[in-house]
């Protein structure tokens, strides 16, 4: 599973990767990798207008907000179940 944080390197941005390396821990997904797009030509390619965003395997999850760690949990976990 590939999670992308999407945005420019903002306060809300490291908030949202923190955010989703616990969810990753929290999950217990081993084989999971976060990376962080700070690239505006790469971030716009998701057609994401409003940062930060949250993208898992190349589809924006969440745009403009920074969500609970728990909330990504949930999102992470309906991924790996479908």
């Amino acid at each position: 599973m590939k999670i992308q944080v999407l945005g420019t390197g903002c306060a809300k941005c490291e908030k949202l990767a923190e955010h989703a390396h616990q969810a990753v821990e929290r999950a217990g997904l081993t084989d999971a990798a976060v990376e962080k797009v700070k690239d505006l030509k790469e971030i716009m390619a998701f057609g994401v207008m409003k940062t930060p965003a949250l993208a898992v395997d190349g589809e924006v999850k969440i745009s403009g907000r920074v969500p609970e760690v728990e909330e990504i949990v949930d999102i992470l976990k309906g991924i790996r179940q479908a």
